[in-house]
């Protein structure tokens, strides 16, 4: 199959609010009650109360009806089922899910003004779409490089960020403007039906878990600077929200409660939206009620590409950068002979090997001049990047010793994912994110929805573009094909999720793993780079590889204690397989932290 990047709908613009319903809809919508409060009895209680346990295995589900899977907070793929239960399909299983998520995590990771990327198959058509609901950097903003703050991996205290706080760090997310823009094209469910869960959980609240109570210590001084913030995530009385308190979001309730009834405009551009700028603004930030209005999300058709033994992959073409970056490490897996050896698991040199492939991921972020000085005579345009040409042609100079990465030699941003398939086929893969670490520096809050300082460490990239036009992003979402028929749906996040992402499809493709052994087999992260030197570590979870491997490499590595991974560079990589012939469904979540994959 020829590698082709069809743009009959490239960009094809979704407009107008989502809260018109189509007739045969508008009956169902008395019916549609999603609610927590009208599960079975003691479900929603089990569900919470599974949040505050982190796993150490892949949460694994099977049925034949439907199934939601997603990287953190369990209770939101429950909330995605009871969407396919009451009638809804794929769309409104993410969607729903994806909406308390957020509230799950009090916008720490994610944010309702976040970013969203989705991949959606369609079963009856056969057809494949992509919605880019991506950042947008700002119109009046035309000197990015002087934007404050910088943040590295290298420490806890690197990762809360430098500079001083500012409102220039905030950029234009499109998260709700892409729920609404998905859910009017493909959803089943009543607009305001979405909601219902992610309100129950800002109103009647939930306990703080130990991943919440480290996030209020790990910014308590920059929750405390604007009067909003502490209202929010301060206690009355001024003493910090702890381990077992309960945790309440009546700000946000009201907010999601508006948005239900007046769709995503209430917040481009309307009440919250006047209110947003206010509060930038008198953060010395640029961005203005036209940059909200302005903003639309952008349907395309996929990146479609051969992968190996009949596979075949379709995920996110450009601007997203991750779908490239995802291609090209398969191919260059398959020139390095990555699938015809031991796993890496086992072998010294297939992990060297995965290592050095799963680094070039970075370049994306290079200009193509700097990528042709490091590689000379090596094509990177988008289009040569995701054929096997350019693949075996790169792989012979990194195996001829030009190396992407100053390794140094022997002697760690937050999202995620949901991916749902229900029981016509439909397969909906997304991953969302406050692209920052935990609320950012800045500490923004309005009307309960968090504000995120994603310019803070991205200013080369927003100089790389056009003021008000689309900032490249780096997920990697899609769906899997065996003969062209859709078996699998995946997302991934993290700081390493293309390292996550790579393992998960080579586990599933090369070596013949099923869905949770791909999960749960041992996977390297992200490694880590010394800010002074430049010099780079592997990076692999405690106990999981023999360390003769490990030295066999020749490379420097680190060992992170499983505690300590959110932070150290893990990917997170989710997925559901369906059986073509049967329907039957195999669904995979994480394994760590509170996730979890249901199915029926």
């Amino acid at each position: 199959m020829k590698v082709t990047r069809r743009t009959a709908m490239k960009g094809l613009i979704a407009t107008g609010a989502a809260t018109g319903l189509a007739p045969h809809l508008a009956a169902a919508a008395s019916k549609v009650d999603l609610s927590p409060a009208r599960w079975p009895k003691g479900e929603y209680d089990r569900f919470m109360t599974a949040q505050g346990v982190d796993r150490t295995r892949a949460g694994a589900a099977r049925g034949t009806h439907g199934a939601v899977t997603v990287a953190y907070n369990g209770l939101a793929a429950r909330a995605g089922l009871e969407a396919l239960k009451q009638g809804g399909n794929a769309i409104d299983a993410v969607m729903t899910g994806a909406l308390a998520q957020v509230a799950l995590t009090m916008g720490a990771p994610i944010s309702y003004f976040g970013i969203m990327s989705l991949v959606y198959h369609e079963a009856k058509t056969g057809k494949t779409y992509t919605m880019n609901a991506e950042w947008n950097t700002v119109r009046g903003e035309s000197d990015p490089m002087s934007i404050p703050g910088q943040i590295d991996f290298s420490s806890t205290e690197a990762l809360q960020g430098k500079g001083a706080p500012s409102g220039r760090t905030a950029l234009v997310g499109g998260f709700m403007k892409g729920v609404e823009a998905a859910h009017r094209r493909f959803g089943k469910l009543p607009f305001a039906s979405l909601f219902d869960p992610a309100i129950h959980i800002a109103e009647q609240g939930m306990p703080v878990t130990p991943l919440l109570d480290s996030v209020f210590k790990f910014r308590d001084k920059d929750i405390r600077r604007l009067p909003e913030t502490r209202a929010t995530l301060v206690k009355p009385d001024g003493s910090a929200y702890a381990l077992g308190d309960s945790f309440r979001q009546p700000a946000l309730a009201r907010t999601l409660r508006a948005v239900a009834r007046d769709g995503a405009d209430y917040m481009y551009g309307g009440p919250w939206g006047e209110r947003l700028i206010k509060a930038i603004q008198a953060d010395g930030g640029k961005m203005t009620l036209e940059d909200l209005k302005s903003y639309r999300v952008i349907w395309a058709d996929p990146l479609e590409a051969p992968l190996r033994g009949g596979y075949s992959v379709r995920t996110s073409p450009v601007p997203n950068f991750g779908g490239v970056s995802l291609i090209e490490a398969q191919n260059l897996a398959d020139a390095a002979g990555l699938c015809g050896g031991e796993h890496w698991t086992k072998s010294s040199d297939a992990l060297r090997k995965a290592a050095e492939i799963t680094q070039l991921f970075a370049i994306s972020m290079f200009p193509k001049q700097a990528q042709e000085a490091i590689y000379p005579g090596i094509d990177f345009s988008d289009a040569a990047r995701v054929t096997k040409d350019h693949a075996a042609a790169l792989w012979k100079q990194i195996e001829g010793g030009k190396t992407f990465t100053k390794w140094k030699r022997n002697s760690p941003m937050h999202s995620d994912d949901i991916v749902a398939i229900d029981s016509e086929g439909n397969i909906a893969a997304i991953t969302h994110s406050i692209n920052c670490v935990n609320w950012g520096k800045t500490g923004i809050f309005v009307d309960g929805i968090s504000i995120g300082d994603p310019a803070s460490f991205q200013q080369a990239m927003i100089a790389r573009v056009t003021p008000g036009e689309r900032l490249p992003a780096p997920t990697e979402t899609g769906v899997l094909f065996k003969d062209g028929v859709p078996v699998l749906g995946f997302a991934s996040m993290g700081a390493g999720l293309h390292q996550r992402t790579f393992q998960g499809l080579l586990n599933y493709t090369c070596f013949g793993m099923d869905v949770e052994e791909a999960i749960n087999t041992a996977d390297f992260y992200l490694p880590a780079v010394d800010p002074a030197t430049g010099e780079t570590t592997l990076t692999v979870p405690e106990g999981r590889f023999d360390e003769k491997v490990l030295a066999g490499t020749g490379l420097a590595w680190r060992v992170i204690p499983l505690e300590e991974a959110r932070l150290g560079g893990e990917g997170k990589w989710v997925a559901i397989s369906r059986d073509p012939k049967t329907g039957a469904l195999h669904a995979a979540s994480h394994n760590r932290n509170n996730s979890a994959a249901v199915a029926y």
